[in-house]
């Protein structure tokens, strides 16, 4: 591993990431006027000391055990995951019940589904509830337990006993990465026990992921894309993925491609 001590630009870098979840070679370049094979150079070595993780155009903070803060996951393919929740939003009908868990892209199909009516949402996400239970034609139940500080979540066995009492239309679930074996995964074994209850109450389980989760890792496994029936993303970047949904029946939605070339 490389120990050379970091420039103060490459500190930046690592200040920057950390606050937004990802840099763009692109905007870096502009920030520190410096070129694009400058920053290129930087982050090579920065992910040289697993500091980041290079992503198609820039970088992101590398985590294998611990998640990204909310506030910089938020940040990350926002545009995308906007795109995924209206796409995501569409597939639900009126008048069904369903799950949403946590994360940003299931808060993206919250936030897409304040038109509909006559749903009953069962969710785990303090962000969520708090999206949706103004609406006077959506019903918002929330599970109970200890609240996560840090992103607002429920979770543990209480959540767990209280979502295995319900079967509900729909699961609308997340995942912190996707692995080239179609395994979904995540930080927290308290919150994998909740999705799991969630994807295993549910008729129909609708995963939401942008593209970004394929170059990501995390700990434990949550379920496999197998027991997926619908996966909406922007670009299923990985070919290995794309040939799991394909032998297991899986529908994909995309809601964008490949990005443009840096």
């Amino acid at each position: 591993m490389n120990m050379t001590p970091l420039s103060f630009r490459q500190q930046e870098i690592i200040t920057q990431a950390r606050a937004q979840g990802r840099v763009s070679v692109e905007d870096l370049a502009e920030r520190f006027d410096v070129t694009p094979q400058t920053i290129r150079k930087d982050l090579n070595d920065l992910c040289d000391m697993h500091l980041l993780s290079r992503v198609h155009g820039g970088a992101m903070i590398a985590s294998g055990v611990e998640n990204l803060g909310y506030a910089a996951r938020r940040q990350v393919a926002s545009a995308e995951k906007r795109a995924i929740g209206e796409a995501a939003a569409k597939l639900i009908p009126n008048n069904s019940s369903l799950f949403l868990n946590l994360g940003t892209t299931t808060e993206e199909v919250a936030r897409a589904l304040t038109g509909h009516e006559g749903l009953l949402v069962i969710t785990n996400n303090l962000n969520i509830a708090t999206l949706l239970y103004p609406h006077p034609k959506i019903e918002v139940i929330m599970a109970g337990g200890p609240v996560r500080r840090t992103d607002g979540g429920v979770i543990g066995g209480a959540a767990v006993d209280f979502i295995k009492q319900f079967k509900v239309d729909y699961a609308l679930v997340g995942a912190s990465a996707i692995d080239d074996e179609g395994a979904l995964l995540d930080y927290d074994f308290r919150e994998v026990r909740v999705s799991q209850a969630i994807i295993g109450n549910s008729r129909k389980v609708i995963l939401v992921s942008d593209s970004s989760k394929f170059e990501r890792s995390a700990p434990i496994r949550v379920a496999h894309m197998s027991q997926v029936h619908v996966f909406v993303t922007d670009w299923l970047s990985s070919e290995s993925v794309s040939q799991i949904c394909r032998a297991e029946g899986v529908e994909v939605i995309e809601t964008g491609g490949p990005p443009a070339a840096p």
